[in-house]
């Protein structure tokens, strides 16, 4: 007998009815949607030096909730791509802003001023004579925020260095405030009006100063455990103390666990003290951790000590999350955690290795570029000054002289190309056109011509460049490497979720802003990505 085929199509709607039901009695956890209640708390963190192979490395001896539960409950970007020339300062207003350098405005934590000739911090404004997030020339995540709530949400951040915490608090945040380098205090600008409790607190009943003299670094466990540390380094367990004696007490401090764990405990005292997540608005806080390999080790395999600093890591953040799970719950709780570049590490390999390797001197190579301009167009100050890999040139002269400014800039580079040490130079109208580096349209958007130098140089792999400018700052030997870390997003109802292709660090604003239910950042052009 023939079967009836106009039965077909109300089987088939037999078959979605069934499937909507059971979707509809799926528990909340195993569906993707995201919770439909608005988030009370919003914990913003980033780490500066943090790769997981590390975090794959060490995952054994992780607890169960700190990194491990990001990594087990929450969404992973194994590969979030900041483009070349960015150091942690400038990847951390690309995680906030969701914009580039080029956008955003800030393109690295120092810049140079070719007139006054003097570094300055890039969020210094000459004109109020402080620190201020007024550098950033675009909305931030923490803006949207506090503008959300029409100012009734708390935005608060807490930093070892004021750059980030500028960023991370924006423009309209309640404060932002870091450790200061010479006096161990909790410091901010005039720019917030307010002051936490928990820093007054800090600074006048438990003032780092006093605590300091005590304090050591130690391996947390037993030597062996730590996986690939050679067994010399085992047999002599690094022993770290912050002395007042040290000039760079406080640097060295806030560059360690123990600076690390400063943070953490002021930020249990602003979730605690000022019920953060407790007042029927949308309230934030962000956090700057670093884990980057020790500057002030005797060693030169620093290791042992960057292992234990992941390792400490991990039980602050247990610490706080679970504090933060108690006084929210965890279905009001949004996290997220982000790498952002850390700087070369290192010291240069012995001699007897025979690596090759040398030292390249800022002041020595501008000295040598004016004399050859000054061969080329007649006496003058043809070089105003060199910052980092930066040379800016006397645009004022070059004017006066009536000379093209792309093409004196062509004859610097031309020049400095053939300096020993050298690998690459870029004029900035290279730059401009796309001309430059391994991926053009990524060195554009991170290159911003008003703090940029006239030529750029790249030094070769295993150099130190000596930044004169800098007091005779020698930074550790070149390394060629992508811009590339991982960040883990915990929201509700929200499925665990690997995310193996390269990801735009742009995306993680408009990703996390669409969590929050808030716009994007005004200048966040990429959307979002639909966990």
């Amino acid at each position: 007998m023939r079967k009836d085929k106009s039965s077909i199509p109300s089987r088939l709607i037999c078959a979605l009815v069934a499937s909507v039901v059971t979707a509809m009695a799926m528990p909340a956890s195993a569906q993707t949607i995201p919770s439909l209640t608005r988030p009370q708390l919003v914990i913003g963190i980033t780490v500066e030096g943090l790769d997981d192979d590390h975090l794959r490395l060490l995952n054994h001896l992780f607890t169960n909730d700190g990194f491990r539960r990001l990594m087990r409950e929450g969404v992973t970007f194994e590969n979030v791509d900041y483009g070349p020339q960015v150091d942690a300062t400038a990847a951390t207003a690309i995680l906030f802003t969701g914009a580039a350098p080029t956008v955003n405005g800030i393109t690295s934590g120092t810049v140079y001023n070719p007139i006054t000739r003097q570094q300055r911090s890039s969020f210094f404004n000459t004109k109020e004579n402080r620190l201020s997030p007024s550098s950033i020339l675009v909305s931030t995540l923490a803006d949207e925020v506090r503008l959300d709530g029409g100012g009734t949400g708390f935005v608060y951040s807490l930093s070892a260095n004021p750059e980030e915490a500028l960023i991370m608090a924006g423009h309209a945040g309640n404060s932002a405030y870091w450790i200061d380098d010479v006096s161990g205090r909790w410091t901010t600008t005039q720019y917030y009006n307010d002051t936490p409790q928990p820093i007054t607190g800090r600074n006048f009943s438990n003032p780092l100063t006093a605590r300091i003299d005590t304090m050591e670094w130690k391996p947390m466990l037993p030597p062996s455990q730590y996986p690939d540390v050679s067994v010399s380094r085992k047999n002599r367990p690094f022993d770290h103390r912050f002395l007042h004696t040290d000039p760079n007490l406080y640097k060295a401090f806030k560059s360690s666990p123990r600076g690390n764990q400063e943070i953490t405990e002021v930020a249990e005292e602003y979730l605690t003290q000022m019920t953060l997540g407790k007042r029927g608005v949308m309230d934030m806080l962000n956090l700057s951790y670093s884990v980057a390999p020790y500057a002030y080790a005797k060693d030169d395999d620093t290791r042992f000590e960057m292992f234990d600093s992941y390792l400490r890591l991990d039980r602050d953040l247990e610490r706080l999350f679970k504090l933060a799970d108690n006084q929210v719950g965890r279905e009001n709780l949004v996290i997220f955690l982000v790498g952002t570049p850390a700087p070369s590490s290192g010291r240069r390999p012995e001699e007897r290795w025979q690596i090759p390797q040398g030292q390249f001197s800022g002041r020595k190579a501008s000295s040598l570029l004016n004399m050859y301009l000054m061969a080329l167009h007649g006496n003058g100050e043809w070089v105003s000054g060199q910052h980092a890999r930066n040379f800016y040139l006397n645009h004022d002269l070059i004017k006066e002289r009536q000379l093209d400014l792309s093409d004196v800039r062509a004859e610097a580079a031309e020049f400095l190309t053939r300096m020993s040490g050298v690998s690459t130079v870029y004029t900035v109208d290279d730059i401009i056109a796309s001309r430059a580096g391994d991926d053009p349209a990524a060195m554009k958007r991170n290159v911003s011509v008003t703090t940029s130098g006239d030529v750029i140089v790249e030094i070769n792999p295993g150099w130190e460049l000596i930044d004169d400018d800098m007091d005779g700052f020698t930074l550790s030997p070149t390394r060629h490497a992508a811009n590339i870390s991982s960040a883990y997003i915990f929201a509700p109802g929200v499925s665990p979720e690997k995310i193996k292709v390269p990801t735009d660090a742009r995306v993680i604003a408009p990703t996390v802003a669409r969590l929050l239910r808030i716009r994007s950042p005004n200048a966040a052009s990429l959307p979002p990505h639909r966990l």
